[in-house]
């Protein structure tokens, strides 16, 4: 997402934390220690840089801060595996390889971390580095650090220590910068341990701020009723407006300083005249809204009717539904694809750890992998983790609010921002007792405040994995998730003693007379948190009966659950399609009302890793055969009323499909195209006008399918069952009654001309203009692609030395390979894992594009080639097999102490 610098932007931006111009510079060190020369612009010589500016990854290395010497393996895929004697020499190695590979992307993670990015970009960064001040970390720091372990501290500090080291090297010998640096001017700068605790990364990983401000706005604008039906909660719930809340006082720029707090950073700035425009680089957290939500908040708002993007899955089965006996785990979690990629795979080795997986490469330790008795993996839970707060300012002091009947003074913090190209700028930032201040306005004597769990100790993003990743068994793994905060993570397990269990880990609030579906007043005093569930009161599963537990970004709430989690869990086409294959006995096929089934799962003796694979790369979609099923009954049931040819033909190419978004697929092209078409078609057809003004232009797949089966003929869209198969009553958005006979054959007849109508035959128009009037020669892949491209890459030759080529994809939103919609896919498994706890060699990985953010590095594109074929690499982790697989050895060798 872009945030330009524009007057309006600046003058509301000023507002609400008056932002002035500073009359001293000075306080800041220069960006650049050394003068900016600009790299050549060739392609010739900016590869000569590449390769000059490439780590040593060989023999011995001299690192100042080392204790003992540490032996780093580099496997034929690119993978350290890191051998150290002490703890501290295990982090310190873990960040200096990290630095090895990403320092660029680490430097742009510190900045934006400790809102930095203005001293690269100019002031195009400020509102984000504003935004990262507020949300940085003010509170007890001793309690901060034992949140995440007993020696986090000292663990971040080597690890910290380690990148600084070879920021050091590389900096002393310009050359040895990577050639983003130089392309730029700009150098690295140290670390300290608070940057690994920074809290940007957390914040897009939590809700729900957004959406508290979108219904309140829909509320207004359409009634309470009518903004409940337009934006419908799962679990249902109902909406009604908090006591001492005007709804007139949510404004649509409530939000605008958090424009842009997402995965991207535009570098559009740093864009000479004549180049062409940039890609974008992304790394921060999951996308969670659509490009639809992401152009709204550009506005300072949540766009209306925007389904979250969510992708993850991960399960874990028992030894009995293994051939080898012993638990399987598999986790693909989803982010944002970029290059280089948001994932990093390390193996640590050293006195109490021995564990191998990917995390960040800006964190510590391992977010999902295994150790030597037990694996690990998640996917993201969608607990509300976010209140939006109106706070009433007296109008004769507008430092002061109220609460409770008396006036309060907010904090004031004052801190100089250096911004590239222009004055130093001076930030004022507030706080209530709720949290950071977003917006003040004036005029209405309103500030709006930001009540969420980054403000707690421990809440920085997965460090907390530092306890999972040397947990022994389920006492441990428990314990280390009872501590766990950011983000909420459905965390799956497996024990080589054949123990499996899951827990939705997380941060939740307790909310003991709201719901959090809308902004509170500040003043009453009415709308405090009560503390946070307790480990004991979330939802989880120890050794289920049915040998399997799956997650999907679905609602995972177990019957009967008699808290509040969230109102914002993913649809369930991944998990239904997954839970299919895992328990093929009793959810092998979907019953029709009309007595036929539809086939969704093939029964499987016993589970392998190849099995485990192809789970994750399957790409049969449930929603594509529910709608198409449809579709074939409305034709016949439109029989006597000719169709448009275009619509006829594609009918019959969809009748033929097997449901599978195959790549190779020309019907599942057709109907990729067609189902924004039809989803449009379906809100002209069943949302009045003046409502599609707020609920958006199309419905919806799921309403779609909802209206389709109020019409009374659909497959039940979800299985109705918990997360190890069990049933749970009726299934999450299955259809509902229509309401009597005469209305359910005025709405078949509405739903079947919509189904018939011509957004099908647009779709067949738009398929031969693009591909030809040949379906045969149609395919998905042809339209559908992930492309990894570099954000520096503005020139043809720049691009020819750091962009990779694109790739073909299958798949769409709602496969367990959930590869999104559109001509690009631009998230997805980056990292996935199929862990065999029978033999820890014979688990599998992949981690796309490369290890390496180097451009010229043997690693920086390697691992695209079987990903985009669906193909894994070795995960070895006992020593024999680190051998047979070694590539590259390089020896860090401490730096001999002079004097005492």
């Amino acid at each position: 997402m872009t945030c330009p610098c524009r007057v309006a932007w600046l003058s509301g931006l000023l507002t609400g934390l008056s932002l002035t111009v500073a009359a001293s510079v000075g306080l800041f060190r220069p960006l650049a220690a050394a003068p900016f020369n600009p790299a050549p612009q060739d392609a010739g010589a900016l590869r000569q840089q590449a390769q000059a500016a490439l780590a040593q990854t060989g023999g011995d290395l001299i690192v100042a801060g080392l204790e003992q010497p540490v032996e780093v393996i580099r496997d034929r895929w690119g993978v350290p595996h890191i051998y150290a004697r002490t703890e501290h020499d295990l982090f310190f190695a873990q960040g200096f390889v990290a630095a090895q590979d990403r320092l660029w992307q680490l430097d742009l993670w510190r900045r934006i971390e400790e809102g930095k990015l203005s001293e690269l970009l100019g002031p195009a960064g400020l509102r984000r580095d504003t935004f990262a001040r507020l949300l940085r970390y003010r509170g007890d720091w001793s309690e901060e650090w034992r949140s995440y372990g007993p020696r986090a501290r000292d663990i971040a500090g080597a690890f910290v220590a380690g990148i600084n080291a070879q920021i050091d090297l590389v900096t002393a010998q310009p050359a040895k910068l990577p050639l983003e640096f130089q392309l730029t001017g700009s150098r690295p700068e140290h670390w300290t341990p608070e940057v690994v605790v920074g809290r940007m990364a957390g914040y897009v990983m939590t809700r729900n701020v957004r959406t508290e401000v979108q219904r309140a706005r829909t509320a207004r604008s359409a009634g309470v009723a009518k903004a409940a039906q337009l934006m419908p909660t799962n679990p249902p719930v109902a909406l009604s407006v908090p006591d001492g809340l005007d709804l007139d006082d949510i404004t649509d720029n409530i939000l605008e300083i958090t424009t842009g707090t997402s995965e991207s950073v535009d570098f559009a700035p740093l864009r000479r005249s004549g180049d062409a425009t940039p890609p974008r680089l992304a790394f921060l957290g999951p996308p969670v809204f659509s490009r639809a939500a992401e152009a709204a908040a550009g506005a300072g708002m949540a766009s209306p009717d925007e389904d979250i993007v969510v992708g993850s899955n991960d399960w874990v089965v028992s030894g009995k539904l293994t051939a080898s006996g012993k638990p399987l785990l598999a986790n693909d979690p989803h982010r944002a694809l970029m290059l280089p990629s948001l994932r990093y795979t390390v193996h640590l080795n050293g006195p109490g750890w021995n564990v191998i997986g990917a995390g960040e490469p800006a964190l510590p330790g391992i977010a999902a992998g295994h150790n030597d008795r037990v694996a690990f993996g998640f996917t993201i839970v969608g607990m509300d983790q976010q209140d939006l707060y109106v706070e009433q300012l007296d109008p004769a002091n507008p430092d002061r609010y109220l609460y409770k009947g008396n006036w309060e003074t907010m904090r004031v913090e004052r801190e100089r921002v250096k911004v590239k190209g222009e004055a130093d700028r001076d930030v004022e930032l507030r706080f209530t007792r709720h949290g950071p201040v977003l917006r003040v306005d004036p005029a209405r004597h309103r500030a709006y405040a930001l009540r969420w769990v980054g403000s707690e100790p421990g809440s920085a993003g997965y460090l907390r994995s530092l306890m999972l990743d040397t947990a022994k068994n389920v006492q441990d793994f428990r314990a280390a998730v009872a501590g766990w905060k950011v983000p909420s993570e459905n965390i799956v397990y497996a024990d080589v003693d054949g123990n499996i269990a899951w827990i939705a880990a997380g941060l939740a609030p307790v909310r003991r007379n709201w719901n959090g579906l809308l902004p509170v007043p500040g003043h009453t005093g009415q709308y405090e948190w009560d503390g946070f569930l307790q480990v004991d009161a979330l939802p989880q599963l120890f050794n289920p009966a049915s040998g399997f537990i799956a997650t999907a970004n679905h609602n995972i709430l177990p019957p009967g659950y008699p808290h509040a989690l969230g109102y914002e869990f993913g649809a369930s086409w991944r998990f239904a399609r997954i839970v299919s294959v895992l328990d093929p006995i009793r959810h092998t096929s979907f019953s029709l009302p009309n007595g036929q089934t539809v086939k969704s799962g093939v029964a499987v003796p016993k589970f392998t890793v190849a099995d485990f694979e192809r789970i994750q790369h399957d790409e049969y979609s449930l929603q594509g055969t529910a709608i198409t099923w449809a579709l074939a009954q409305a034709v016949r049931e439109r029989a006597t009323t000719a169709m448009e040819a275009d619509a006829e033909r594609g009918a019959k190419l969809l009748a033929q499909w097997n449901g599978v978004t195959d790549k190779r697929s020309g019907a599942a092209a057709l109907y990729e195209t067609w189902l924004p078409l039809l989803t449009a078609a379906f809100a002209q057809a069943f949302v009045p006008a003046g409502d599609r003004s707020i609920s958006g232009e199309r419905l919806s797949a799921d309403r779609v399918i909802d209206l389709i089966g109020q019409a009374g003929w659909t497959p039940q869209p979800q299985v109705a069952c918990w997360v190890d198969g069990t049933p749970r009553g009726k299934a999450e958005g299955g259809t509902r009654e229509a309401g009597g006979g005469g209305r359910e054959a005025a709405l078949r007849a509405k739903v079947i001309d919509v189904l018939t109508g011509p957004a099908l035959g647009e779709a067949w128009r738009q398929m031969a203009k693009r591909l030809g009037a040949d379906p045969a020669k149609w395919a998905w892949g042809d339209m559908h692609h992930a492309s990894f491209e570099h954000p520096l890459a503005f020139t043809a030759d720049r691009q020819a030395v750091m962009n990779l080529a694109p790739v073909a994809r299958g798949g769409d939103g709602t496969t367990p390979n959930a590869t999104g919609a559109g001509a690009r896919q631009t998230a997805g498994a980056s990292y996935r894992e199929v862990i065999d706890l029978a033999n820890w060699d014979a688990s599998t990985t992949i981690n796309v594009p490369g290890e390496s953010g180097q451009p010229e590095s043997e690693y920086y594109g390697n691992l695209l080639p079987l990903w985009a074929e669906g193909t894994y690499h070795q995960m070895a982790f006992s020593r024999e097999a680190v051998e047979r697989v070694a590539a590259r050895r390089l020896r860090l060798v401490p730096a001999r102490r002079t004097g005492r």
